[in-house]
This record gives C-alpha cells, structure tokens and sequence, in this order.
C-alpha cells in the first residue's frame, strides 16, 4: 500500500522534524545540567569524529557515568542511472550509555550501545555497476533489506593498568585510532594529528550509523618524549549492521613509535609504524579488477603488511600566524590471495592560520594518493588497501576513499563566533590508474561482506568535483548540532555508470549530547 509517507520526502521531512525536537529538548536539558557537569571529573571519548572535547561523565558514589547520543537526519541525492531510487532519506540514531571507574593503578569501563536506523529505501539496491546507491543502500542491504532497524549490544568492556612502571596495559573491548598514541601539548599539533592524520588505517569508522570497536589488547611505553604503543585485536561487526556484538575472522597487529618535540616557535612529531592485517574470511568474495570467476576460485587468505610514517610540524611566527605541515606515507606488502600485494599511499599538506583575530582563519592544502592496479591479469595487487579507516573523515560526502584514488583539495575553516564553526573544502578526484576500479567503503563489518565496493572505470580516470559546507553549533558544553551540504559533479567515470544524472548530493542535520 502506497501513500503520502512512503515517499522519500515525506521521510526526510518526518526524520528532520524529530532531530529538531531533540534539538530543542536536548538543548534545554543541556543548559539546565551545564553548571554540575563541569565539575565532574573526566570523560571517555564518545565520537573521535568531533575534536571538542565532551563534558566529563557525572559520578553516582564510586562510579563514572557517561550517555552520548548522536541523532542524525539524511537527505541523499546519490547519482541517478537507468534503474534504482537514488533520492531517498533516513534517519538513525546512536545511543551510548557507559559505566566505569577511576582509581590510582586500575581504570575500567563498559558501555552499552544502542543503534537505530528508519526509513531505510527498498529500491537503492540495483545490479551492478549501479550497485548500492548510497548509505542507505549500504544500510538496508546490511541489515536483510528492512526498513527499520535496532539492536543493543556491548560496545566497550575493558581494563586499563596504570602505573606499570613506565608501561600501561589495556585489554578487553575497546576503540582504537592509529596515530593517536601520544596527544600533543600543542593545541594546534593536536588537532592536525587528530583530524588529519589518525583514523587513515585503524579506527572506529565513527560517521556510521553503528561503527565498530576492537577485541584486544593494548601496550604503551613512554621515556620523555618517546612513545611505543603494540595494538593487537580482532574488530568487531557493526559499521552498517545494527548487530555489532560478534567478532570478525579478521586480526590487526601494529606497532609505532611516535617521538614529539617541542621549541618556543612550535611543536612537532613524528611517527614511524608497522601494520599487519589477516583477514581470515576466505569465502568472501574478495573486490578487485580481476574477472568474477577468477576472484570466485581465489579462497586464499589476504596478508598484508603496512609500513610506513608522518611527520608533522606546527609553525608560530611572530607576524604573518602559525603555520602547519604534514607529510604521511606507506607501502604495503604481502599476499592478496593468490596474488602478491605491492602498493602504496602517500599524503602533503600545508596549513596557514593568518593572525585575524575575528574570523580565525584555517586554509589548507592537500594532496592524497592511494595507488591502483594496471593489470588485471598479472600476478600482482597493486591497489592500496585502506584496511579499517574512517574514510569520512578524508571524504565528507562518501562516495570514494584513499584506494586507487587522486585527490587535490583546499579546505578553509573560519569561527564568525565562539561556539560556531564554519568550514568548506573543494577536491578535484581521479582515479590513479584507469585499469582498477573507483572504491568506496571503510572495511570488514560482517561476516558474509567484503567490506569495499568497486564500480568499473571504463578505461577513464577523471572522476568527479566536490564542493561541500558545514556548520558546527556547540550550544552549551554538553549538547552541539551539524548542518552538513555537499556536492559532487561526476566525470567520466561516474556519468558512464550513472547517464542520467551524473551529480549527487549529500545534507544532513546530526545533534550530539554528552552527559
């Protein structure tokens, strides 16, 4: 039966209203709690994707307790071929409710999550090269092609051992952000590292709807200005799927040491790591540019290690502002099944903050390469493979990632006021080698799926433009909201796939509440 509320607008509309709501109820609860949560004592990260730091959990006797709540409304306009609904919205909800405790040598914390995700599209699901058009396609394939979907499940159960000499020791179930070993005393240094360099190989893939966490352990050493940090864990589902309980067949081993420095005119770091990924699932129908039935009869494992290091340095001059610099890179080596794995990436990147004390302007500029695989039919995979990232964080209206892919940008950030942040960034995208496929995806998140997607090229390279804006309104300490625009203007590549419409676009309303 069809009617009014079936249709795509009518569902964003419907989804829309109810962040407003929250909006309103949330930021009115949050101004009355703002004065007693400034005083409790300090929180476990919520959603590393936000780099403000959110209030510290209240305490009931002994314990530490903490509730994050992200709401978030989408509008997708995905690019349009001759079949599939590619204008839909949807709205999904990430509730997170922890307890801990802190004491001089043992910390320990667990937490609860629950996802929801309504109003999912039955027909963004086509045959390929369509594929899934958009998150939530993503979504409603994931979760057995329902609608609506929830779940409750134990996000985090660890320990964290303190005071181990110079050593600490974590273990259970907990999130990981490579790159994140050491938080700088820099403010600046910090942001760049939190927001442009970690979550490129390990993370949470916190833009999703459910994200995922880790089953390990952790190690960390520091002496001075050294740090060494071994991780070792299985992730966990979740990303897409509402159930993010059970493990995956997938292990991660990695090991940095990161050394900071410090002068009264900056800050800077370097990090050099190792990283070795096993992913188990051997009947997974592995993504690549080989013919189906040769990827169909390839049950081998893939083994691959990472290697490689950043180096990031933090600028202050007296006259013309503060200035900042990175530089990322990796190879990879290894096994791709019955192929050997030969690939690499690299990132550049330079910042400048003039001394303009009103708007506070930040603009970068980048350069990102993952390389690609010129032969579909030699011994070798030559296509950079991202592991488990957050690729939001490096592709705002995430239609692509770092895996055979060019990407020049320039990002500008300004703040006409001290609790709102404007900030837009433009990247012209090619693929880096015509003979592999366009990526998308953030990694393994069940069982059954490959984790990456792959659109044929065509023989073309050129694959799109985009433009996006956002706006960052933290209300009070405890309670903010993200209004989010991109755009895309598809080339070769996408408008081969996608004739009828080779543009797409990406808004979003997402609140975020702290207790």
């Amino acid at each position: 039966m069809e009617g009014i509320w079936w249709e795509p607008e009518m569902k964003l509309r419907v989804a829309g209203c109810w962040s407003l709501v929250m909006l309103f109820s949330l930021g009115t609860f949050a101004q009355q709690t703002q004065i007693s949560s400034q005083d409790a004592p300090s929180a476990k990260p919520a959603l590393p994707e936000k780099t403000d730091s959110p209030p510290r959990p209240h305490k009931i006797g002994g314990f530490e307790i903490s509730v994050n709540w992200r709401t978030r409304a989408e509008g997708w306009n995905w690019f349009q071929g001759p079949a599939g609904n590619s204008d839909y919205g949807l709205w999904d909800s990430l509730l997170r409710v922890g307890i801990g405790q802190t004491t001089e040598h043992v910390n320990w914390f667990a937490e609860f999550e629950q996802p929801s995700i309504l109003g999912l599209p039955n027909g963004a699901v086509v045959a390929a090269p369509q594929g899934q058009l958009g998150l939530g396609a993503n979504y409603y394939s994931a979760n057995g092609n329902q609608a609506n979907n929830a779940s409750i499940f134990l996000k985090q159960a660890y320990v964290d051992f303190k005071h181990l000499g110079p050593a600490r020791l974590k273990v259970g179930r907990f999130e990981y952000f490579d790159g994140t070993e050491v938080k700088p005393k820099d403010p600046l240094l910090a942001t760049v590292i939190q927001t442009r360099v970690s979550s490129r190989l390990i993370s949470n893939f916190a833009f999703a709807a459910v994200q995922r966490t880790f089953d390990g352990g952790q190690f960390s050493l520091n002496s001075g200005q050294n740090n060494l940090t071994l991780f070792g864990a299985k992730p966990t589902q979740g990303v897409f799927q509402v159930d993010g309980m059970d493990e995956l067949n997938v292990q991660v081993y990695y090991g940095a040491y990161t050394h900071s420095f410090n002068s009264s005119q900056g800050a800077g770091q370097v990090r050099v790591f190792g990283l070795g990924y096993v992913d188990d699932r051997n009947t997974v129908l592995k993504t690549d540019n080989r013919p189906t039935p040769v990827r169909t009869a390839d049950l081998g494992k893939i083994e691959i290690g990472t290697y490689g290091g950043d180096y990031v340095q933090v600028v202050n001059t007296p006259n013309a502002g503060k200035f900042d610099f990175l530089l990322w890179g990796v190879f990879q080596s290894g096994s791709w099944g019955d192929l050997g794995q030969r690939s690499g990436a690299f990132v550049g990147e330079l910042g400048w903050q003039p001394k303009v004390q009103h708007l506070k302007p930040w603009l970068s500029a980048g350069y990102s390469y993952g390389s690609g695989d010129g032969n579909p039919n030699d011994s070798r995979h030559g296509t950079f493979f991202q592991l488990l990232p957050t690729p939001r964080q490096y592709a705002r209206f995430p239609f692509y990632n770092m895996m055979n892919n060019e990407d020049a940008y320039l990002t500008l950030s300004v703040k006409p006021a001290s609790k709102l942040t404007l900030r837009s960034e433009a990247h012209a995208l090619r693929l880096a080698n015509a003979a592999d496929l366009w990526y998308s995806g953030g990694g393994a998140f069940q069982a059954k799926t490959f984790g990456y997607t792959g659109r044929p090229s065509n023989g073309f390279r050129g694959l799109g433009n985009v433009w996006d804006v956002s706006a960052d309104y933290q209300l009070t300490r405890s309670f903010s909201t993200t209004l989010y625009y991109g755009h895309a203007w598809g080339k070769s590549v996408i408008a081969k796939i996608y004739p009828k419409d080779a543009d797409g676009q990406l808004i979003f309303l997402e609140t975020n509440y702290h207790f």
